[in-house]
């Protein structure tokens, strides 16, 4: 493998652990103290493949320097954040992040997700997809219904979005959790059934496309 990673966190101890844990996978490591030194390597890097960067750093903060990365280029972006707020992911989305995790996390976690992450991007599954009315802009964090933008939380999107990409595929709950929690959700899979029943609440006449297949799961059906 010989791809390489910028990692942006202002505190050294996690940096480098982060790092450690990246090379020990056989990536290449690029590494920034803050904001600033981030958007400067990126641009000094041109082979970087991904991008990590933490929130709260010095000189410029990781919302302005993936705002300023992602005019620049369509490189996948993780979001590192102590703050475990909505608010603070949609602030990440709508920045151009493509992934977020917060702190404390498992380096073994993060690095399952980095993988996840270049393995979407390689295939090329971080595109727009429409299926009948309802339309989803990937990079934007937007669902539209009918051109109507209806608001969902991170996971609601994330969700809608595999079931949309796998149209009339029946997708276990255990395949759900893998893919949308990304194999670091430790509940039960009953919060996959509550989060279709708030999908469906908010996709009106596209409820009943949302399909419970029993003892299984759920599919996106519809007619081509």
């Amino acid at each position: 493998m010989d791809n390489k990673i910028l990692i942006a966190e202002d505190e050294a101890k996690i940096r480098k652990l982060v790092a450690s844990y990246l090379v020990r996978e056989g990536f290449k490591v690029v590494e920034a103290e803050d904001g600033q030194q981030a958007v400067d390597q990126f641009e000094d890097n041109e082979d970087v493949v991904l991008v990590m960067l933490d929130v709260m750093m010095p000189n410029k903060d990781g919302f302005d320097a993936c705002r300023e990365i992602r005019q620049k280029s369509d490189v996948p972006i993780l979001m590192l954040t102590a703050r475990d707020s909505e608010q603070d992911e949609l602030a990440g989305f709508h920045m151009g992040a493509d992934e977020y995790i917060s702190k404390p996390f498992s380096p073994t976690i993060l690095v399952t997700r980095v993988k996840n992450l270049l393995r979407r991007s390689n295939a090329n599954d971080m595109s727009d997809v429409q299926v009948g009315g309802i339309k989803v802009l990937y990079r934007e964090r937007t669902v539209l219904v009918d051109g109507e933008k209806i608001i969902t939380t991170p996971k609601e999107f994330d969700l809608l979005y595999y079931l949309l990409r796998n149209v009339n595929i029946v997708l276990s709950r255990d395949q759900i959790i893998y893919t949308v929690w990304d194999m670091d959700y430790n509940g039960d899979d009953r919060t996959v059934d509550t989060h279709i029943k708030c999908l469906r609440a908010k996709l009106g006449k596209y409820s009943s496309c949302i399909v419970t297949v029993r003892k299984v799961g759920y599919k996106f059906e519809w007619a081509q």
